[in-house]
């Protein structure tokens, strides 16, 4: 007679629980085989391993379903690879844009009053600089000495004669250097990858390979189109210097990132199949006018002549030249004239051959540099929890941006390499006719984890970046977010065993932990929190007293707010304005307690 088919509690999950079951199916099955339930019993051994393999399988497999989910996972690697597959891209390695003034001192001419502007040369970009950190900045565009709109000031005077001048010029720069490698690529391989040897990769800035093919990055595989700024030869040049025209790329790849290494990853598709299906079919390439009986016109559609479902041509056999931008600190961001190192300038001169050598070195000497104006744009990672709420937004926007949540979206949506801001909101402006709207930013100095002000450089990249996916008819202002710095008096009741020095340390290191997350702009300071937090701490048996008073002026921000008036009526919260943002700036400073 076939055994019949015991039932099985499958919501048992835990040691207790499995092994209470394996217990009563023994005692109920098999009551004249096994009867043996001692604690120190072999039988006892054997329950208490199978509860104990159970135990470890159910909590592998929960946190194994956790972790394939969003909203539930908690390890930071796999947010970000969860996020990836909804479109959001977190770089690790950001960039900081900054302004660096340069000073270079020419002789004075011989033939009139002035400098002798035939030594004054033409720093090229691509110059680079360091600074007191080890930071490496590097110039983004040429500095022409001569120009006319350079200050310029005597430099030395001899028997009230000046002999030289200096002069002063600015230039952007951004952080980081460039670096070059060969890549050797066999045959070919299907989605090949290609790892880069380099950490805190910034930006790709070209692939080539030896057969002089360039490959594109792309944001996706999928994707075979890219617009690229043609120069306009035409009457119009004045007022439209370029003009945008869409490109067929078929070699491209992405850029992947997994923790500090970077890859990158190509398509299926080989020369071979390319060669083969170089000729396309016609009846493929015009697009038929449906709906009537004659034809005043055939439309050439150049996207079908690459269409394909191999996700771009990968590269085979052949030498992979990759240049790209790293950074060489993990901090690149620069306090105000903290860049001061010349370390390999770029200096040419209009008519070298014909100047004093000794005189053109003097010149290159000269220049010095420092950046009079921080240079930003690189912010600590957020946090898990951060990233979840920024990837549910940047899934919603759908590459436009209509609400105010989407602006945001957007906004920390924007490529790394162009800098990025730690905090911004968007404001309706009722005030002006149209829909304007005012985005208010904040930017963070990762060397002191403090906020500062957004530099010029990163406004100007970050409204090229969100003209892409406004609405045609907003308008925006990009405006800065006001700092208000504020410090935490208390008074806690403590316990008569509890040491009241320690416990007055506990209580401080628990009010800066409570504050160490970056607040958003507009977003309130909860006193009953403060109450929590404190009341939280062990010997301290009640909070009688929590006030909160701003500080401004000196090392805080110079924005003066009233926190009394701010205050809730039931004395719960401190309301924001909607354009401030919070910060505790010095804890061991600003938190004051008083233990009793």
């Amino acid at each position: 007679m076939p055994k019949q088919l015991q039932p099985i509690n499958y919501t048992s999950r835990d040691f207790d629980s499995i092994r209470r079951d394996l217990e009563n199916f023994a005692k109920r099955y098999y009551s004249s085989t096994y009867k043996d339930f001692n604690e120190a019993s072999f039988g006892s051994l054997m329950l208490d391993t199978v509860a104990y393999v159970g135990d470890i399988l159910s909590f592998y497999l929960d946190y194994q379903v956790n972790e394939s989910f969003l909203d539930s996972s908690i390890e930071y690697r796999n947010v970000i690879r969860l996020a990836r597959q909804l479109g959001f891209r977190l770089n690790t390695s950001p960039s900081s844009y900054g302004m660096l003034t340069f000073y270079i001192k020419v002789p004075a001419s011989t033939s009139e009053e002035g400098p002798d502007l035939s030594y004054a040369p033409t720093l090229e970009a691509g110059s680079q600089f360091g600074s007191s950190g080890g930071g490496l900045y590097t110039l983004l565009e040429n500095i022409n000495f001569t120009n006319p709109s350079n200050q310029m000031v005597v430099g030395t005077v001899v028997n009230d004669t000046p002999t030289s001048y200096v002069i002063r010029a600015q230039g952007r720069a951004v952080s980081g250097r460039v670096a070059r490698e060969t890549k050797k690529i066999g045959g070919f391989e299907r989605f090949r990858r290609v790892p880069l040897s380099t950490n805190n990769v910034a930006e790709i800035l070209s692939v080539m390979d030896s057969e002089g093919h360039e490959y594109v990055e792309v944001d996706n595989l999928s994707q075979n189109i890219i617009y690229k700024a043609i120069r306009n030869t035409n009457a119009s040049r004045g007022s439209v210097p370029s003009i945008l025209k869409a490109v067929p790329v078929a070699r491209r790849f992405t850029l992947e990132r997994e923790g500090n290494q970077t890859f990158l990853q190509f398509g299926y598709g080989s020369d071979s199949e390319k060669l083969a299906e170089s000729v396309a079919d016609p009846s493929q390439v015009i697009l038929d006018l449906h709906g009537r009986n004659y034809i005043t016109d055939v439309d050439f559609d150049p996207t079908r002549l690459i269409d394909t479902d191999k996700f771009g041509i990968g590269p085979s056999s052949t030498l992979l030249t990759i240049s790209y931008r790293v950074n060489t600190t993990r901090d690149v961001n620069a306090a105000t004239n903290t860049v001061g190192q010349v370390l390999s300038p770029r200096i040419k001169f209009v008519n070298q051959a014909a100047l004093n050598s000794a005189t053109r070195v003097e010149v290159i000497n000269s220049l010095e540099v420092t950046n009079e104006s921080p240079i930003l744009g690189d912010i600590s990672l957020p946090s898990s929890e951060e990233i979840k709420q920024r990837v549910m937004s940047h899934y919603a926007a759908q590459n436009r941006a209509v609400t105010a949540q989407d602006y945001q979206a957007v906004t920390y949506g924007m490529p790394a390499q162009y800098g990025a801001v730690k905090r911004c909101t968007v404001i309706r402006d009722f005030t002006e006719f149209k829909r304007n709207l005012n985005l208010y930013v904040i930017s963070e100095d990762t060397a002191t984890g403090k906020l500062v002000t957004t530099n010029s450089l990163i406004k100007t990249n970050l409204k090229t970046w969100l003209s892409q996916y406004k609405m045609i008819n907003d308008t925006i202002d990009l405006l800065d977010a006001f700092i208000v710095n504020f410090g935490v008096n208390y008074v806690a009741l403590a316990d008569y065993e509890s040491n009241r020095f320690t416990l007055l340390k506990n209580a401080n290191s628990a009010l800066t932990a409570h504050f160490a997350r970056v607040k958003d702009i507009g977003e309130p300071i909860y006193i009953s929190d403060i109450y929590k937090v404190l009341n939280d701490v062990p010997g301290i048996i009640d909070v009688t007293d929590v006030e909160l008073v701003n500080k401004s002026g000196g090392l805080y921000s110079e924005t003066s707010y009233s926190f009394k008036d701010a205050l809730a009526a039931d004395g719960r919260m401190i309301h924001a304005s909607p354009t401030i943002i919070f910060e505790l700036k010095y804890p061991n400073v600003d938190i004051k307690g008083s233990i009793k």
